[in-house]
């Protein structure tokens, strides 16, 4: 019988860490629920004590996530972890996860204090979080470099104080394969009661050996590894998961180990996670990359005629990735659409399929045949919406020369429909000065995108702009045929985004004021 690793994924954690604006409730919510779809065991979703926003993703988590465990970090600090166990109160069961810096450069210049000041906080830490949950996870940040006696000491202090996973983070990607997987084997070694605890490993992939030492550090014995769908995360990122599962399958006889991970899933959630966190793949990324299972050198090509395994260790199905042209017109009905979706392996749960057929049927009109990329774009965008956005685009023209460009539109603010004409330096400038007037929002951009979803000069264009507003950013997409359309779309999503935002800060202030 095969020992079973953990996947622990801190993808709404310390990937969103490394985003250019947060993800809304919702996203974390979506992107929770594909996690779970996925067979992950643990999901990060968050550090509570951060921000309100942090605790409210956490808790509205905790509350709908059954067949996955959620967890939420803190520091090892006495307040952090109460605020984490309020958060997750409302699951039937949860994990908190708390971490203390245990290297001499870290404890020396960070937290300016002595090894056995640390060990005493650390231990505290533990067992503040057993009084909420038999469930801890402590870390030792920067473990990687971290001296072995202490590293063990810490180690052996936390078991004993109650903590059932011990995490042993690579935390600046420093070390090299032989170099971690020999730190998690002297732990085996040295810590008397480490058959108490499972042992987790957290790498990150500055030297680009995330996915590496992890794997050394399961064949020292570990039983958990953290990380994340793409690699998302600080810096140059973490482990990619997508990764690490499909190395255990591959390699499964010959490391003796497996997950729970449904691997069919993989490619869909990456897909996913990429879309909401505007976070595109690089083409020739492992497992998940655009050109993963592609084969354009003539060798290539002919063994994998004759055979397949002559160039691919892994199909693409096992992953999830189907390539299956749909020919669906303006004629297939909602019944034809919902079957296409089945086939690419969504259930009824994953969109809404008024919704979906409405935006198809648009989008089958343009273009006449519409394929299983396009369906999955419109899926996407169609979740990023809310039914109830206050500003709605219901009617654009435009007009472009090469000088100047004029557009005109109809808006739906609320109950009313608003009309506006405006003259810019190009037609996505005149759309935004159209928006702005009626909306009343003046936004600063700091980033604008432009690409192609699907093939072909009929395909469908995605914009995505990163907007500031009061010192906050958000992530705005949109998805037409017409790029000028798509760019609107992206800055509605804004602009709903903050409008939404101020209704709810209005409606707490009211609430505070009738309480006092």
């Amino acid at each position: 019988m095969k020992d079973q690793v953990i996947i622990f994924d801190t993808t709404l954690r310390d990937g969103e860490q490394a985003l250019s604006a947060s993800l809304t409730v919702k996203e974390k919510l979506q992107i929770a629920y594909a996690l779970e779809r996925l067979g992950v065991d643990v999901i990060e979703a968050g550090f509570p004590i951060s921000s309100p926003g942090d605790f409210e993703s956490v808790q509205t988590i905790a509350k709908h996530i059954k067949n996955s465990r959620v967890c939420a970090l803190s520091r090892a600090v006495a307040k952090d972890i109460d605020v984490a166990a309020e958060s997750l109160k409302v699951a039937e069961a949860f994990r908190i996860h708390t971490f203390i810096s245990t290297s001499t450069i870290h404890v020396q210049d960070k937290l300016r204090r002595s090894y056995d000041d640390v060990i005493e906080m650390g231990v505290a830490a533990v067992k503040r979080a057993r009084n909420y949950t038999d469930d801890v996870e402590f870390s030792c940040e920067d473990a990687g470099r971290t001296p072995i006696d202490n590293l063990c000491r810490m180690v052996e202090a936390a078991i004993n104080a109650g903590a059932r996973t011990i995490n042993i983070p690579d935390t600046v990607g420093y070390t090299l394969p032989n170099e971690f997987g020999g730190i998690v084997a002297q732990l085996f070694e040295r810590v008397p009661n480490i058959d108490k605890a499972i042992i987790s490993v957290h790498c990150h992939d500055d030297l680009g050996m995330s996915v590496a030492n992890s794997m050394a550090a399961v064949q020292a014995g570990a039983r958990q590894v953290e990380g994340t769908i793409n690699g998302l995360g600080e810096r140059a990122g973490n482990c990619s998961l997508e990764e690490i599962a499909m190395i255990i399958k591959t390699r499964s006889d010959f490391l003796g180990v497996e997950t729970n991970i449904k691997h069919e899933e993989i490619h869909r959630t990456s897909k996913m996670v990429s879309q909401l966190c505007n976070m595109p793949i690089q083409a020739n990324k492992a497992i998940v990359g655009a050109n993963a299972f592609s084969h354009s050198s003539g060798i290539h090509q002919d063994g994998m005629i004759k055979n397949k395994n002559t160039y691919e260790i892994m199909t693409p199905e096992s992953i999830g990735l189907k390539n299956q042209a749909l020919n669906l017109t303006s004629r297939s009905g909602r019944a034809a659409v919902k079957n296409h979706m089945d086939i690419l392996g969504y259930i009824d749960g994953d969109y809404n399929l008024d919704t979906l057929y409405a935006d198809f049927l648009k989008l089958a009109d343009r273009k006449g045949q519409v394929f299983d990329y396009d369906l999955e774009a419109l899926m996407y965008f169609a979740n990023l919406r809310d039914e109830d956005d206050h500003f709605k685009l219901n009617y654009l023209s435009v007009q472009s020369g090469s000088i100047m460009a004029t557009t005109s539109i109809k808006l739906q603010c609320g109950d009313e429909e608003k009309c506006e004409a405006a003259v810019g330096n190009g037609p996505v400038d005149a759309l935004y000065q159209c928006i702005y007037r009626l909306t009343g929002y003046e936004i600063a951009l700091d980033k604008f995108d432009l690409t192609a979803k699907g093939e072909g000069e009929d395909g469908l264009g995605q914009a995505d702009i990163i907007a500031n507003y009061k010192g906050c950013k958000y992530h705005g997409t949109g998805l037409a045929t017409d790029i000028v359309e798509a760019s609107g779309q992206a800055l509605l999503h804004v602009i709903n985004s903050i409008y939404r935002a101020e209704q709810i800060a209005e409606i707490k202030q009211k609430s505070k004021m009738e309480t006092v």
